[in-house]
């Protein structure tokens, strides 16, 4: 018998799969196949192991904090020449509870497209301001920071550092307060 593969009978080429870990493991797995590829020498076979994940931001205590979340939480991704000792590497990495497929011991590779998509959304958030969508004289409700369930409407707004002055009512008078643009939303 040829060393073909019997998982996978058409051409053996690198591709992506997606493995199910346990969820709140992924980075675990990522460390643990890296180990694995090392040890067995097998990283003419196994490239690259991603845990999705992408920027997000948000508001904690009125700052803007950037954090990572994980795009697909219990998954990660494999990109790998599938034939059985490669699949049994993988397979039984501890936390590994299977390849993502219609039969776990036939995996079904990630289409390109899906696989360009993912890798685009990981680029991250933080390498452009917030997209602004509100205009000024827009009637708004704040959502967040010491102001947050006020009523306002938008004086100014500054598109490059992602901040808008909103003029809120206190004691009488409308007040200028400027905020983070995701702190606002549309009445």
């Amino acid at each position: 018998m040829s060393n073909k593969s019997i998982l996978n009978p058409a051409e053996e080429t690198r591709q992506w799969f997606a493995v199910h870990t346990y969820s709140g493991y992924e980075d675990a797995v990522e460390r643990y196949l890296k180990q694995r590829i090392e040890s067995l020498g097998v990283d003419d076979r196994i490239f690259n192991i991603i845990v999705p994940k992408e920027k997000r931001i948000k508001i904690k205590n009125g700052k803007r904090v950037e954090s990572e979340e994980k795009i697909y939480p219990g998954y990660v991704l494999v990109e790998m020449v599938m034939s059985p000792d490669t699949w049994y590497i993988v397979r039984n990495t501890p936390r590994v509870t299977g390849f993502v497929g219609p039969d776990p011991t036939v995996p079904s590779p990630l289409s390109k497209e899906e696989v360009d998509a993912l890798m685009f959304r990981m680029k991250g958030v933080s390498e452009a301001a917030p997209k602004i969508e509100f205009q000024v004289g827009d009637l708004v409700k704040i959502t967040d920071g010491p102001f947050k369930d006020s009523d306002g409407k938008i004086a100014e707004i500054d598109e490059g550092r992602g901040r808008i002055k909103v003029l809120v009512p206190i004691f009488g008078r409308d007040t200028a307060v400027e905020i983070d643009a995701i702190q606002i939303q549309k009445m």
